[in-house]
């Protein structure tokens, strides 16, 4: 008889928690908060006067020439990297295992952590404050980048979420795993 019983039957996978509301509308607000400074880069690749004079735009950063498609290409690899949060919120879409995942999102919290606290020391040096010829570009240049700084608290926020979720599925499926049938 090849039927199998139940007591060789292999257990269904316990599907994790759900994602909590304030976990999903932190992973929308790290994408969210990649937007200012994206169009802050745009608006100086397409001429806009954003505070740098035409001879800081040349020598530091290669405008008109390379530079547009060096800072229109940052923009929207910073884009994209924001929008990493959202697959650890989704419930549709998984792309990797959740063993896999986790690790994965850790080391980009920790990452984000390092380069946002190196961005304040850059932001402060003098030699940054020089290259900005206004004190009205420096408040705006200030507000379009200062959301940046919230992403890696909100990035370790959800992380956290998402390895507490998969981490209470995985003893649950270790503990029915266990149990007689």
């Amino acid at each position: 008889m090849d039927a199998m019983t139940t007591a060789t039957a292999p257990l269904p996978a316990l599907a994790p928690a759900p994602t909590p509301v304030w976990a999903r509308r932190a992973a929308h607000a790290v994408a969210l908060c990649a937007v200012p400074s994206g169009l802050w880069r745009i608006a100086m690749a397409a001429g806009v006067d954003v505070g740098y004079s035409d001879q800081v735009l040349r020598a530091v950063y290669d405008i008109p020439g390379w530079g547009i498609a060096y800072v229109v290409g940052l923009s929207v690899l910073a884009e994209l990297a924001a929008l990493f949060p959202l697959l650890l919120v989704s419930d549709r879409w998984r792309p990797l295992r959740p063993g896999t995942l986790a690790p994965l999102a850790w080391t980009a919290s920790g990452v984000l952590i390092l380069v946002a606290l190196w961005q304040l020391v850059v932001a402060f040096t003098a030699e940054s404050q020089t290259y900005l010829s206004s004190g009205t570009a420096q408040t705006v240049w200030g507000f379009a980048f200062a959301p940046l700084f919230a992403i890696p608290a909100l990035m370790t926020a959800v992380t956290w979420s998402y390895a507490k979720r998969h981490r209470a599925g995985d003893a649950l499926g270790e503990l029915a795993a266990r149990q007689p049938v």
